[in-house]
């Protein structure tokens, strides 16, 4: 799967570049994918697929750093949310805010020719980075 490492899968922009992810039709299948950050483990993104819309937010909860990709998704009042597996804090996966004071990093995604597309500061990938890659 295309994971956004080539030079022509980005463009630069205020905020960050958009980042090629993947296929809409392979990203579609999973209601959540870690997307790996050339910036390290805390800028890792969490990629949700939920009711045809895709939403991106910081792989790591706010609160104390579990993974968001292993929790749930529910909609409350119309409110799609991910609860933390860890301590059950919930993000709204379109701004990131929580019932608490936390506040979850979300990016833009769009689809673009039949893929899907983050703006962030990193290189992100489907697949692991290397420990001693160069950041960019």
């Amino acid at each position: 799967m295309a994971s956004g490492s080539g030079d022509g899968d980005e463009v630069e922009e205020r905020g960050g570049s958009w980042r090629l992810i993947g296929p809409v039709a392979g990203l579609a299948a999973t209601p959540c994918r870690l997307v790996y950050c050339s910036l390290g483990r805390d800028s890792d993104v969490c990629l949700f697929h939920v009711r045809g819309e895709f939403f991106a937010m910081d792989a790591r909860c706010a609160h104390a750093g579990g993974p968001l990709c292993e929790g749930d998704i529910e909609e409350a009042n119309g409110v799609l949310q991910v609860f933390c597996p860890w301590h059950d804090y919930n993000f709204d996966l379109r701004t990131g805010k929580s019932g608490t004071s936390l506040q979850q990093q979300v990016y833009e995604v769009k689809l673009e020719d039949g893929n899907v597309l983050v703006k962030h500061a990193g290189r992100l990938s489907l697949e692991p980075l290397p420990a001693d890659h160069e950041k960019s």
